[in-house]
């Protein structure tokens, strides 16, 4: 695979399903327009596949209840302020698209009302004199010409989204037969951000997650609200202990939802349950985990649970894997050793769908990145679709298990991924970010680029990663660059038992937290490595607190509020002790980890002597290296080869 051929990296979306007919959206960079090209697609349930729109930015397909009417996304020139996708609906016996909205920021995904004939969603609506809209006098200003904003909240942004307090996510219905021109008021206030709404069986009221006691402080709380459909007064539903995500009802009107519990007094690294309440006229209910806190982590992204029968779907995360498991519907705290497996093993389910006795899922594989999967009873999963046919024919290296110990005993796991020829290679150390996220066996297009390129990749899931146990994860709580650090050489270190291996030419990068490892190791451990690529990282957490949308409370729950303890964590106080050739990267947009973090570690190991060269993206944020504009993934891809070729050979 070489960095043009992200463009074979065909990825379908979370499958729409009602009675024979089962849709997704197919999406892949596309290079000659430097943006994501996105179609939705008709795929046979006995195999094979067609084009149900053309694009080039249609996504989120929902098949209304009487399977009527196809409802989506659709981005582009008129759809609204710089293209900002809005929703529309297509008859599903053949026929155009029909837009139903005309908002200036866009609309969320809809989801149909029980009578399919209405759509509810959410979408944030700008204060007036922003984003292009006019003010009081009607003139409407340029971005860098609009008024100050006066922010009294830590919460006041968000990376890849922007500004958020003026501009609220708010809750919209509208009926298939409205005017798109004919304007939409919105249904929930502007005080407080709503999200992921579903309706009621009895079409009378959506469901929404809202921060709790309606957001009137910072929390990372979330709790289940209702509001009529018509408009009217909300009612609070489940007040959680946590936080609450995708709500969803059963067919016996049982509430479903994934979520996490702060009980314990930890924001970070907590596991991913589902949820059950029963909800009645005497005030909020209260919500029974059906899962177990320590094995089991949800993986949201994959979509919501879906109840069916006697159980509820769910993805869930397992070294490495995601699996599509049932969990029983009357379950207490369901450990996942005792979930049964509709899917699983060396894959990673990335969404899913069901109706009646039919469940299909997009599934990811260390050969593909992602293919429509239907799963029968009787003859095992039997795959639907072949989308990354173009993406082997460019050739895929093998990738190997490792399975190792860390000096203090803990079991260590990951992968290499192998060049072609005997060797021996050069090898690269690439830590993920996170921390709290897993390493998975789907397809990993940065290892597959730099194995085709000649290096030997070892991947893992070192202590502070995901899908190993809620314990796993916060074992590096008040404790980066400790046992992660020994987990990330100890992986390390069985790779190069390998004869096919060279020793004597190994680099390390990673991006985010895998940025702070890649600066940490190169300080602490410089004689393993022979240059450093260090992205998008973490160097200062005292900065780190106020310079970051979230700064102010992960820094707080993983490192301490102690300015002493966030120094002596932080790999800018021990720059001048890098002695190898290091690569400062960065976005100039990224929120999430600052450009200064870039900044201060780059002046500083330039101050110390270091070799060191700084590259910088402009107008992309801290997603580059999964979501950037495609040009500028392959540029990097193509820096990222030139520097290894320079200190690696």
């Amino acid at each position: 695979m070489r960095p043009a051929d992200i463009e074979a990296l065909v990825v379908p979306g979370r499958p729409a399903l009602r009675g024979e007919l089962l849709i997704t959206a197919v999406q892949r960079p596309d290079l000659e327009s430097d943006s994501g090209h996105s179609a939705l697609r008709r795929v046979d349930l006995g195999g094979g596949e067609a084009p149900w729109t053309h694009g080039p930015h249609d996504a989120a397909p929902s098949i209304s209840p009487d399977g009527r009417w196809v409802a989506f996304l659709r981005a582009g020139e008129g759809t609204g302020a710089d293209g900002s996708p809005q929703v529309h609906v297509m008859p599903t016996g053949g026929g155009e698209a029909k837009r139903l909205t005309s908002l200036h920021l866009g609309a969320d995904a809809a989801v149909w009302a029980p009578d399919s004939r209405r759509l509810a969603f959410t979408a944030r609506v700008p204060e007036a004199g922003r984003y292009g809209t006019a003010t009081a006098d009607g003139t409407t200003p340029e971005p860098p010409a609009e008024a100050p904003r006066r922010i009294t909240r830590f919460d006041y942004r968000i990376d890849d989204v922007g500004f958020l307090r003026d501009r609220v996510k708010r809750l919209f219905v509208v009926d298939i037969d409205a005017d798109p021109a004919a304007g939409l008021e919105p249904i929930s206030p502007a005080g407080y951000d709503v999200d992921h709404p579903v309706w009621t069986p009895d079409g009378e009221r959506l469901v929404v997650v809202v921060p709790q006691d309606w957001d009137r402080v910072e929390t990372d709380y979330r709790d289940l609200v209702s509001f009529p459909a018509a408009g009217g007064e909300p009612e609070l539903l489940v007040q959680c202990h946590g936080a609450a995500d995708l709500p969803v009802f059963g067919p016996d009107g049982t509430l479903f939802f994934y979520g996490t519990s702060y009980e314990d007094g930890h924001f970070e690294a907590n596991n991913i349950g589902l949820y059950a309440a029963v909800l009645g006229d005497g005030g909020p209910a209260e919500a029974r985990r059906l899962t177990d806190i320590e094995t089991v982590d949800l993986e949201i992204g994959a979509g919501p649970a879906i109840p069916l029968g006697d159980e509820v779907l769910v993805v869930a995360r397992d070294r490495g894997a995601a699996e599509l498991r049932a969990v029983p519907v009357k379950a207490d705290a369901a450990p996942l050793e005792s979930l049964r497996v509709l899917h699983g093993g060396h894959l990673a389910v990335r969404g899913f769908a069901a109706d009646g006795d039919t469940v299909v899922a997009v599934v990811a594989t260390p050969e593909t990145s992602g293919d429509v999967v239907v799963l029968t009873a009787a003859g095992g999963p039997r795959v639907l679709t072949d989308y990354s046919k173009t993406l082997r024919d460019k050739g895929l290296c093998a990738v190997e298990e490792l399975n190792t110990t860390a000096p203090d005993g803990y079991p260590v796991h990951g992968w290499v991924v192998l060049p072609e020829g005997e060797g021996p290679h050069p090898v690269l150390r690439v830590v993920h970010g996170g921390p709290f996220a897993p390493q998975d066996w789907a397809v990993f297009d940065e290892a597959q680029v730099y194995a085709s390129a000649g290096y030997a990749v070892v991947l893992g899931n070192p202590r502070g990663s995901a899908g190993y146990g809620q314990s796993h994860g916060r074992a590096i709580t008040h404790a980066f660059g400790t046992v992660d650090v020994d987990d990330v050489l100890a992986l390390l270190d069985k790779a190069l038992e390998r004869p096919d291996l060279d020793p004597s030419r190994v680099g390390i990068m990673g991006g985010s937290y895998g940025g702070f490892m890649t600066s940490w190791v190169a300080s602490h451990h410089p004689e393993r490595f022979k240059a450093a690529w260090s992205e998008r990282a973490v160097n200062a957490w005292d900065s780190m607190v106020g310079s970051s949308d979230i700064g102010y409370t992960f820094v707080d729950s993983y490192i301490g509020s102690d300015p002493e303890v966030q120094r002596d964590r932080s790999p800018l106080t021990y720059a001048a002790d890098i002695s190898i050739p290091f690569a400062v990267v960065h976005s100039e947009q990224d929120w999430r980890c600052p450009l200064e973090q870039a900044q201060r570690m780059f002046v500083a190991l330039r101050k110390a002597g270091a070799d060191a060269e700084f590259l910088l993206f402009p107008g992309e944020g801290h997603e580059l290296t999964r979501s950037g504009r495609p040009r500028h993934r392959v540029q990097r891809f193509e820096a990222v080869l030139e520097w290894w070729s320079r200190h690696l050979g």
